[in-house]
């Protein structure tokens, strides 16, 4: 149970109500076992009766009324503290899921792009649903029967050792045997868990992948190969669930057998007991029987306790695997750092860790506050890669950033990425509506604001052609939108930020070129007094900037405005000249 010490601060977090939730169960297990006492003095009065020890039937009528009243009496006291005390421990454990969920959604938050290139989705998710699921039921029904079936163990065999020591021996007899045959079952318990873990992590990304790729896989007719693949894992899923269950349906009948066994011991030992006088009172014997049975279910609960804490502790470690990873990028500084926009690139160079791909080798450049820079270049010349890097999605491997002469390192992160607003390459919208998805730049901006950064990316006048304008609520991902559209709203949502950095990532592809001339316009507007960096295949985009940076296979090759660059021999200029011809075509 190692992995489940990482759970011991909630516990201590809790301590207080789980104490209550202790003595809570206590004392629904003391009135628990009046009641077999009450049942043995009734049957003992009978007994009496009719061997004419007590004569008068109105006092056995007594008796048996007043027992009744008190066994009445203590199962509706026994019912009303084990109220208590599952509402006490099951309570506690959703107190404790929504507290380790909330860890682990703040672990993914904190853990740096890196991670997701190397983590599925459908898996991150698995862990903070089902996972966690798996460690509620440990935390909660586990704990409560434990401590339950714990003290009704001490209660009941303790009384039955002051009333008849040798046959309470007898009694608990099997209970090594049964000791034995739980610990060889956990381990197998242990191991399938994991597995069929493993195997719903699977099923749930490919899941997870073949919904957001809908489109995809209809576009090309793959449904039936898609459906095949996910019957063939959902078989495999089934068949590690099989293999758990089996070893789970185990316990029920050994628990029942072994009870049985205890109850032929009592009945056979308690009778030769009886007979040869040892014992006393027939009451006691039927007390036993009743204890007996009393703690069938508990016994009963132990193989189905230990089959949750094995599958809590498997679903546990693979939690535990995320939260001991250490984020690539962290803050190291607490105090203010002011950005005003002065950025400059020294001799940097980065490889991909998850490729090994170089994509940048020895940059270096500078961009002053108020300046807008272009960034062309070939697909993977590293364009995106320096948006990365002024961002601080990776740190440089060689080389440094600085920003008003400031190692990059040595600045706020959490104050640094405020003052960015950020335009990725593959536009990502939130299944919620427009206006929040642009208010999502600044949570507290009025409608007006909303209204004017939808007007300045050339977007206002789609939204409010749609039925239910700024309140329409978009499907994942956007996919309510066209591809320009989601641009759009995405530069909406960076621009009313008011950003003091600008990153615009191959954001206006899918517009069309008088469209894109506006929001240019725009944008040269709100960009006054801001330092720009604006990623782009195209001329048109580029030419109004202050600089243009020319990269290819990760090195800057040509660098400068576009009218001195579209009269240097090279690649901007063949790339004006070729997509200035493509124009009048």
């Amino acid at each position: 149970m190692r992995a489940l010490r990482h759970l011991n601060k909630y516990f201590f977090k809790y301590k207080y109500r789980l104490l209550v939730g202790v003595i809570i169960t206590v004392i629904a297990r003391f009135f628990a076992i009046a009641v077999p006492k009450f049942v043995g003095d009734s049957v003992d009065i009978v007994e009496q009766y009719i061997n004419n020890s007590v004569t008068d039937i109105e006092v056995v009528k007594e008796k048996l009324i007043l027992n009744i009243l008190f066994i009445l009496g203590s199962v509706l006291i026994t019912a009303f503290f084990t109220f208590l005390m599952r509402q006490t421990f099951i309570v506690v454990s959703r107190f404790i899921e929504a507290d380790l969920k909330n860890e682990i959604f703040r672990q993914y938050q904190q853990l740096s792009v890196n991670f997701y290139k190397k983590n599925r989705t459908g898996d991150l998710m698995n862990r903070i649903s089902e996972d966690v699921s798996k460690v509620r039921m440990y935390l909660g029904p586990a704990l409560m029967y434990s401590i339950n079936t714990i003290t009704l163990f001490v209660v009941v065999i303790s009384y039955m050792f002051s009333i008849a020591p040798q046959l309470t021996l007898y009694t608990i007899a099997p209970l090594p045997i049964l000791s034995i045959a739980i610990y060889k079952l956990s381990v197998s318990i242990h191991k399938r868990s994991t597995l069929v873990q493993q195997f719903l992590s699977k099923l749930t990304t490919y899941t997870q992948e073949s919904f957001s790729g809908i489109s995809v896989i209809k576009a090309y007719g793959l449904e039936e190969q898609t459906q095949e693949r996910f019957s063939k894992l959902a078989n495999t899923s089934k068949d590690k669930h099989i293999d758990l269950v089996k070893v789970q349906a185990l316990f029920f009948p050994m628990m029942i057998l072994l009870i049985g066994v205890s109850n032929l011991l009592v009945i056979f030992i308690g009778g030769n007991q009886f007979v040869n006088g040892t014992i006393k009172d027939f009451g006691i014997i039927v007390e036993f029987i009743m204890f007996v049975n009393m703690l069938t279910w508990p016994v009963a609960t132990v193989g189905w306790v230990t089959s949750i804490i094995q599958q809590a502790e498997a679903s546990q470690v693979r939690i535990n695997e995320f939260l001991n990873e250490k984020p690539e990028i962290v803050n190291t500084v607490s105090s203010h750092t002011p950005i005003e926009g002065n950025i400059v690139f020294k001799n940097v160079s980065f490889t991909y860790e998850d490729t090994s791909i170089t994509a940048l080798k020895n940059i270096s450049f500078e961009a002053k506050k108020g300046e807008t820079i272009a960034i062309i270049g070939k697909t993977g010349s590293g364009k995106s890669t320096i948006l990365n890097l002024i961002g601080r999605s990776y740190d440089v491997i060689q080389g440094d950033i600085l920003i008003n002469n400031t190692p990059l390192k040595s600045m706020n992160l959490e104050e640094l990425r405020k003052n960015m607003g950020y335009v990725p390459q593959d536009s990502f919208l939130f299944s919620d509506t427009i206006k929040n998805n642009i208010k999502f730049g600044k949570e507290e901006a009025t409608d007006q604001e909303v209204y004017e950064a939808a007007k300045s990316a050339s977007v206002h006048k789609n939204i409010i052609n749609f039925k239910e304008g700024y309140e329409t609520v978009l499907g994942e991902r956007g996919i309510t939108l066209s591809g320009g559209q989601k641009q759009r709203v995405s530069i909406a949502r960076a621009i009313i930020k008011d950003p003091t950095i600008l990153l615009f990532d191959d954001c206006l592809s899918a517009v069309d070129t008088e469209t894109e001339e506006q929001i240019l316009h725009n944008l040269n507007k709100i960009s006054k007094n801001k330092t720009a960096f604006i990623v782009t295949h195209r001329v048109s985009t580029a030419k109004n900037t202050d600089k243009i940076i020319v990269l290819e296979d990760g090195q800057i090759i040509q660098q400068g405005t576009h009218n001195q660059l579209i009269t240097i021999e090279g690649y901007y200029k063949n790339l004006y000249l070729k997509q200035l011809s493509e124009k009048e075509n």
